[in-house]
């Protein structure tokens, strides 16, 4: 399975909101800085989706956790 850009600024506002930045210096969360790396390299690589295969485990593992809170199984 793919995450597009898209989705993946979903998730990165998901994480945000649920663990948004602190300190004086506005530090992302883990969760967030993770994401994000994963984002940068994307548009570095100028690729609009990515398979989750090649992400490392950690920004699978939050993709994957904001698919489930988005779509909750019935």
């Amino acid at each position: 399975m793919d995450i597009t850009l898209t989705e993946l600024e979903q998730a990165i506002n998901h994480w945000r909101t649920l663990h948004p930045s602190h300190g004086e210096e506005r530090a992302l969360s883990a969760e967030v800085d993770t994401l994000a790396t994963l984002y940068a390299l994307m548009i570095f690589h100028r690729r609009s989706s990515l398979p989750l295969a090649d992400a490392k485990p950690e920004a699978r593992q939050l993709i994957e956790d904001w698919r489930t809170r988005k779509n909750p199984p019935a």
